[in-house]
């Protein structure tokens, strides 16, 4: 009986869970979204009526998803959202205009769809599984038809051509920055990353993306020419430009907005609201409604960016002392991190330092080392799936880069220990996976279920 989110989760991952252990290849070979189609067509929930954009790249696709979300609820449509992962509810990647589906919705839902995931079970050979990417998206196509959203946006989890989100009948591919990663699923040329996140450009649609490598660019343009789409290439002389930074954000300049506000710290939310931007001026020309040359479309477009919400991407946690997290669990992302905050330090700046084992966490500690007097390196256990490097291994990495470095298991006690070397004058920063990300909207009691 699906009576508890536990039962839930369960229930979503079954048949995944049931090959935990066996070697994983290529997502050519591994993943079969055929199945998800199959799921969707039996629940009568491919609605070509709503209007879908799917978002996918390396970094930078959640926030991206989210912003697009709210400027088009701000000119009027009803928003649906499917993110992923979560940081605390697992309802957190379901959204209709900013509010996570509620549990009991979410709970009478999956019994809904039960019938039809057994049917599609019963067809899966022992070496095969439903997808549970797929089944969040069934949850979250029922739910937006239940609450009248006439607009889907959808990030993708991993990839593009062979992810779920991608069987949705999008009209707008959206495309971050892509990067080399998960090597071991997509590849290991950067064009062939590119090739897989490319699978979303559908026949006829639209297609913004903001600057990429030549490499990345190449295989963007030649899906769009065999799917005769629309693509729109952003140059770095089209992204936001900063104007100042404010106490809650940052002021920035596009044309023809002039000055806006966007309530982030993060330096990378520029490309990602200019992306956001440039994407819904496109998708509204599609959707009908007020034009982007209208007053009303650029009005809308500068209430809805001072109205965007996106928890652990450079948050100030605290004043006393001054406490910011981010998800920054690359080299990249915890260089970005610091440059975002870097007229906002003040010393003694303690690091606290989560990266998994699978990415390059002596790179991010050199990162986070360049601004701090001391590393505090620490893990969480929430995840089973995702490891962290062991003690000794991360303490002798962080010691290359840093000469004060503690290790704790627990965020608990990396944050006491950190606030006692921080005093109240000092700052604290988290880099973090977003599972410890997850931990201190617990720690802080932040609201997740409204964005």
């Amino acid at each position: 009986m699906i009576d508890s989110m536990d039962a839930a989760i369960h229930t979503i991952f079954k048949t995944r869970r049931r090959l935990d252990g066996a070697p994983r290849g290529l997502d050519e070979y591994t993943r079969d979204v055929s199945w998800t189609r199959k799921l969707l067509e039996r629940a009568d929930l491919f609605d070509e009526k709503r209007a879908y954009a799917v978002v996918t790249g390396s970094r930078g696709k959640g926030s991206v998803t989210t912003i697009m979300a709210k400027l088009l609820e701000s000119l009027g449509h009803r928003v649906g959202a499917l993110t992923s992962p979560h940081l605390v509810h697992w309802n957190e990647r379901i959204r209709v205009d900013g509010r996570m589906i509620p549990t009991s919705d979410f709970l009478r839902i999956l019994r809904e769809l039960q019938p039809m995931l057994d049917s599609v079970t019963e067809e899966l050979s022992a070496s095969q599984y439903l997808s549970p990417q797929g089944i969040f998206l069934a949850i979250a196509l029922r739910h937006f038809n239940e609450m009248n959203a006439n607009v889907a946006v959808l990030e993708v989890g991993r990839g593009g051509r062979f992810d779920d989100v991608a069987v949705a009948p999008n009209r707008l591919a959206v495309f971050a920055p892509i990067m080399r990663e998960h090597s071991a699923l997509l590849g290991e040329g950067l064009e062939r990353i590119a090739w897989h996140k490319a699978g979303i450009i559908k026949r006829g649609c639209d297609v913004v993306t903001l600057p990429q490598d030549p490499a990345a660019m190449s295989a963007l343009k030649a899906e769009a020419d065999v799917m005769r789409a629309n693509l729109t290439c952003l140059q770095e002389a089209d992204l936001a430009k900063l104007l100042a930074d404010r106490p809650a954000g940052q002021l920035i300049h596009l044309p023809p907005y002039g000055q806006l506000f966007i309530p982030l710290l993060g330096r990378y939310q520029l490309e990602n609201a200019t992306l956001a931007i440039r994407a819904v001026e496109r998708f509204q020309r599609r959707l009908g409604g007020a034009m982007p040359e209208s007053v009303e479309f650029m009005e809308a477009i500068q209430s809805g960016l001072k109205r965007v919400k996106w928890l652990g991407r450079a948050q100030k946690l605290d004043d006393t002392p001054a406490t910011f997290v981010d998800g920054a669990i690359t080299v990249a992302s915890a260089q970005s991190f610091v440059e975002s905050l870097q007229d906002r330090l003040s010393e003694p700046v303690i690091s606290i330092v989560g990266t998994p084992a699978d990415r390059d966490f002596p790179g991010v500690y050199r990162q986070m080392a360049d601004v701090s007097q001391a590393l505090i390196i620490t893990e969480t256990d929430i995840n089973p799936n995702t490891r962290f490097p062991a003690q000794a291994d991360a303490v002798a990495a962080a010691r290359e880069c840093c000469a004060d470095v503690s290790y704790r298991k627990a965020l608990p006690g990396a944050l006491a220990l950190a606030r006692a070397k921080a005093g109240e004058s000092g700052t604290i920063l988290l880099a973090v996976s977003l599972m410890l990300v997850g931990e201190c909207m617990l720690i802080w009691d932040v609201d997740t279920s409204a964005i």
